[in-house]
């Protein structure tokens, strides 16, 4: 019989795929048997979680500001002040031959993120602030800034931080026009003052940024609580552009022709570029919070997460020191941290934390990133453990609960190649992963603590290792 090449070729792999299609237990026996692999999962390694305070942070670099007064009726009272450096519009600013002042607004545009009530009425006061606030050593959250008794402006009535607004735009030697801006609380500060204290400044004062803000001081805005109703909220503003500050309408000598006056708008801008903006943040904590922090070594169904230099989670894993020796040598294909809310804790308008922020502190005590989400900085490139990709945090709405990958952390707890000098887990904005503070977002979180019947169903913090033991 006479083969082709063709034939002989089919011939050949078919031998080949007969040869392979045995048993598969027999698939293996060449190893040795010391180095067979085992896979397995652990749904119960215990971790211990309890409610501490968070740290006050500077807040004069902040991407975004919380100012507002919330009364969560879990957690307690949170109000949030501002301090807020004015700047010139130009050195040496002139506001030409015999200026007199139409009006003086204060406006504060918002930056995205309202958490509270938007149906309650808030009541804005605005104050003169005592001392140059471009002078201050820190810009700590936790720290008040005083400012005079004279009420310089107020606003009464609600918010609209996602509402455009028309405003009139005044053009020189040209008809006035209707533009529409982004969305900002406006504020109409008392004439006498702007008029006193920016309008009739000497040349000198004007003359450089520094000297206009020795004599200016700044401006203080806060919650006047008794006439505010309803449970409040927290809202943001943007100083990162130049959008926000004190606007003055005016009119002067034209300097061409005597008789005739020119309108002029112009803008003494608060704008963290130039000048601080600081927020001063004050926590009045619930008798179940207090009880917790008062109470650290207790253990409690459930821990309390809130930004804005509020509560953190202090995590600690005591079994991993022990897996090692109980199970031996072993690779954590993946770990997985699952962190169940707690039931009804995201009703309106308490609605949960969308993000959260998994992270560690070193043997410095400064925060650094788990090696999981570590930018791959941690691990050579196309190592997988690099991908942060997947590292999580985010809230699932269906299963109401937030998972972190943690495979490379807590393969160098067992290890022993990292030392737990702290985990922590604290509110994030959504869109980006912050861990040095929760200062841009306002969304809390009621979580469980670890129980050692998962089945329980509600209230869990649990670590799934799935890893291959090696004999």
């Amino acid at each position: 019989m006479k083969f082709s090449k063709l034939d002989l070729l089919t011939l050949l792999i078919s031998l080949f795929l007969f040869a392979s299609c045995e048993n598969t237990a027999t698939i293996g026996l060449e190893v040795d048997p010391t180095s067979a692999v085992q896979g397995d999962l652990i749904d119960s390694a215990t971790i211990v979680s309890r409610t501490v305070k968070d740290d006050a942070v500077a807040t004069n670099l902040l991407t975004r500001y919380p100012f507002g007064y919330l009364k969560d009726p879990v957690l307690g009272e949170t109000e949030s002040a501002l301090a807020m450096a004015v700047n010139l519009p130009v050195d040496a600013y002139d506001f030409g031959t015999s200026p007199v002042l139409d009006s003086a607004v204060l406006v504060l545009n918002y930056s995205g993120e309202f958490y509270g009530d938007s149906t309650a009425v808030y009541s804005v006061d605005v104050h003169q602030l005592s001392n140059d606030l471009t002078q201050e050593t820190s810009y700590l959250s936790s720290k008040t800034y005083p400012y005079g008794s004279t009420l310089l402006a107020n606003y009464t009535g609600k918010v609209f931080p996602n509402t455009k607004y028309k405003v009139t735009d005044i053009v020189v030697g040209a008809a006035d026009t209707l533009k529409t801006v982004t969305p900002q609380l406006r504020l109409k500060l008392d004439p006498t003052f702007v008029t006193n204290q920016v309008v009739g400044l000497n040349a000198a004062t004007l003359k450089y940024n520094s000297y206009f803000q020795s004599s200016f001081k700044g401006l203080h805005v806060q919650i006047k609580k008794a006439s505010s109703t309803g449970i409040g909220g927290i809202m943001f503003f943007d100083f990162a552009s130049t959008n926000s500050g004190l606007f003055l309408y005016y009119k002067k000598q034209n300097a061409t022709t005597t008789t005739a006056i020119d309108t002029v708008s112009v803008n003494f801008p608060i704008a963290t570029s130039t000048a601080a903006v600081a927020a001063s943040v004050k926590h009045i904590y619930s008798t179940a919070v207090q009880q917790q922090l008062d109470n650290p070594s207790l253990s409690y169904p459930v821990t309390y997460l809130q930004p804005m230099g509020g509560l953190r989670n202090k995590f600690s894993f005591p079994y991993l020191k022990k897996l090692r020796a109980e199970v031996g040598k072993m690779i954590v294909n993946k770990a997985e941290l699952v962190i169940d809310l707690s039931s009804g804790t995201d009703v309106a308008p308490f609605r949960a934390a969308q993000r959260l922020a998994l992270y560690r502190n070193d043997i410095a005590g400064q925060r650094k990133n788990l090696p999981d989400n570590d930018g791959g900085s941690y691990y050579v490139a196309g190592d997988p453990r690099a991908n942060v990709s997947a590292f999580g945090g985010y809230f699932d709405s269906t299963k109401k609960r937030y998972v972190f990958l943690v495979t490379a952390y807590i393969q160098d707890l067992i290890d022993g190649k990292t030392e737990d000098y702290g985990t922590f887990l604290a509110p994030s904005p959504l869109s980006t992963f912050e861990y040095t503070s929760s200062f841009n977002t306002a969304g809390r979180a009621i979580i469980g603590s670890f129980k050692k019947s998962p089945s329980a169903g509600d209230n869990i913090i649990k670590l799934n290792i799935y890893y291959t033991k090696i004999n």
